[in-house]
């Protein structure tokens, strides 16, 4: 996911983005705890993808 796509997005919408995430982050959790992954990069992406959505959040409740 590119930070130019988010900054196109609204506030709500990067809300959504970021429960998307986060449940996302929450699934691959539990496939790597249980074993049933291998993707343990997936994770990191997840996280990274994390950071950037509420970097951009942020970045948002500061102009506004």
């Amino acid at each position: 996911m590119k930070a130019s796509e988010l900054r196109a997005k609204s506030t709500e919408e990067l809300s959504k983005e970021m429960v998307e995430l986060l449940r996302a982050q929450f699934g691959l959790r539990m496939q790597i705890s249980t074993q049933q992954s291998t993707k343990v990069d997936q994770l990191g992406k997840v996280r990274k993808d994390i950071a950037r959505v509420r970097t951009l959040i942020s970045e948002k409740a500061r102009q506004a």
